[in-house]
């Protein structure tokens, strides 16, 4: 089976490395070196490495819808398909066309719910009690393509993006792996996405993760597990950005206003919502390491009354 791989970050790896293990890999495709840090220093992706480590051709375009150099790569291998997780980047028909089975996508919901760039944080931070995996042809839209298999996956309440993230992403090598045999054995049905159903997952950025004490305690929660592990969810705590890692709440309701902390003890900070009380269970101020409440209050005073904005 000739295989070229496109893919750039971590919740690709397992995909590249099961396939290399069943099928191999004429060639792989990734984003660009970047250089990262204070220092500049050039990272390579995690796709990359994989492939660096497997001895594997790889090719880094700019964007490689309008790369000849690369596209004429991919025509002269003949290949089977064109496996794509989590690449970065929208393939041009001419791309799409190329391989004999058509290109194969792995994306990190069920389709057409969570479209986009960040559909496992979304689905976290909207309170989803299910999530899963769905891999489909791939067409010139974003996430259309008709679906070929799910695989769904039950959310906890405490579950966060990041640990979503790394159940997706093992479970999706599998599924992939079931997609391409039953393709190439013409043993799958294609299901069109109705379009009515769609909703998008934008990418997420450092604005978004401010917690808003005027919602519901539940809705808080949610936007805690989902910033986490990137970009965390933040609250002003006296003029310092207090990042928070973790969170519960209880039935307990309140008529304080929202934001104030209501008392601390090593349980938790309880601070007053919409609707009633968040318990902030691990935080993190300026300068300092993320700590479980327990320990902050070590060497913390958390004055009663005082207001998160």
């Amino acid at each position: 089976m000739n295989i070229a791989f496109m893919g750039t970050p971590d919740f690709a790896v397992p995909s590249l490395k099961k396939i290399i293990e069943k099928y191999g890999v004429k060639l792989v495709v990734t984003q660009p070196d970047k250089a990262k840090g204070r220092g500049k220093k050039v990272s390579i992706s995690p796709v990359k490495e994989v492939a660096v480590e497997n001895n594997i051709d790889v090719i880094q375009p700019v964007k490689i819808r309008n790369d000849v150099e690369a596209i004429e790569k991919l025509k002269s291998l003949d290949l089977d398909f064109i496996i794509v997780v989590a690449f970065g980047q929208i393939l041009s028909k001419e791309i799409l066309d190329i391989p004999r089975y058509g290109c194969i996508n792995l994306h990190g919901s069920l389709l057409p719910k969570y479209r986009g760039a960040a559909p496992i944080q979304w689905a976290v931070i909207n309170g989803e009690k299910v999530s899963g995996n769905t891999t489909m042809f791939m067409d010139v839209g974003v996430d259309t393509g008709d679906m070929l298999l799910k695989d769904e996956v039950e959310i906890s309440d405490d579950c966060t993006a990041g640990e979503l993230f790394d159940i997706l992403k093992d479970r999706g090598a599998d599924l992939l792996i079931e997609t391409i045999d039953k393709v190439s054995k013409n043993e799958i049905e294609r299901k069109k996405q109705d379009d009515k159903l769609s909703t998008h997952a934008s990418m997420l950025n450092k604005e978004m993760a401010h917690i808003d004490w005027n919602k519901s305690s539940k809705q808080i929660h949610d936007l805690i597990r989902g910033m986490n592990p990137w970009p965390i969810a933040y609250t002003d705590y006296n003029g310092d950005k207090m990042k928070v890692f973790k969170s519960s709440f209880n039935g307990d309701k309140c008529t304080q206003k929202p934001g104030t902390i209501l008392k601390a003890d090593k349980k938790g900070i309880y601070v007053a919502t919409g609707d009633g009380t968040l318990i902030i269970e691990k935080l993190q101020l300026p300068n300092g390491k993320p700590l479980e409440v327990s320990q902050f209050l070590n060497g913390h005073d958390i004055e009663r009354g005082t207001i998160f904005k």
